[in-house]
């Protein structure tokens, strides 16, 4: 489904990715794993547009490393920042409703609002209120929320579990699973290795702007290097 080939990327003259190549086919959860720093958020954004890259991305078989955010959402790739990145001056339902704007399908948008309040039902209940006055846990559930809005056929997520309580963490990877379980395919980056490969068929650990190790994820997750360095062990 998705292929970075060789994939460099720059702030000014920073190399911050340095030729990394991965795959991840349909119907797969596959995690990037690394330090902070180690060029993680830069992958995704090269992948949605937001960061220019050299080398070639494929998406279902099409070069989009030369197309606009836009296109790439049209096309069914959908990036949930870190941070769980929402629009604070606006409500829950407005963010929901920013999330099919390049959407005409009424009765699809209803449905599927309606599957985003069943799955995150403090949704509902918060819908008219500001974003910005939601919890960390909320802001994150909503942004992924909207990002399901676009119905994205490879659902980008960027350290969803970043800066919530342990509780909260294992909520956010229910629901990914949950979503998984749905059909969607997955890549998500995390620095929460321990949840990310228990949640992934395979994963990168991307060091320094490299990919060091790659491989099945259980597989990862008892090479003796990752359980130093990640897991605490």
């Amino acid at each position: 489904m998705l292929k970075l080939k060789e994939i460099r990327a720059f702030y000014g003259k920073v190399e911050v990715l340095k030729r990394i190549s991965l795959e991840v086919h349909e119907g797969e959860i596959v995690t990037v794993i690394g330090a902070n720093g180690a060029g993680k958020t830069t992958a995704l954004r090269s992948i949605s547009g937001l960061v220019r890259s050299v080398g070639e991305i494929e998406f279902l078989g099409q070069k989009i490393d030369r197309h606009s955010p836009e296109l790439i959402v049209k096309m069914g790739i959908s990036h949930v920042p870190e941070g769980g990145g929402v629009f604070p001056d606006m409500t829950v339902m407005e963010n929901l409703e920013l999330g099919a704007c390049t959407r005409k399908d009424t009765e699809g948008i209803r449905r599927d609002l309606r599957h985003v309040f069943d799955r995150f039902p403090i949704l509902e209940k918060r819908k008219t209120q500001f974003a910005g006055t939601l919890s960390g846990g909320e802001r994150q559930m909503l942004a992924m929320g909207r990002g399901l809005m676009t119905q994205p056929k490879l659902y980008l997520l960027d350290e969803p579990s970043l800066g919530l309580s342990p509780l909260m963490v294992g909520e956010v990877g229910r629901i990914i699973g949950q979503i998984h379980q749905e059909g969607r395919t997955v890549l998500l980056v995390e620095q929460n290795a321990r949840m990310a490969l228990g949640l992934s068929d395979r994963g990168y650990v991307l060091e320094i702007g490299r990919i060091t190790l790659q491989g099945k994820a259980s597989e990862l997750a008892e090479n003796e290097q990752v359980k130093r360095a990640y897991l605490g062990k």
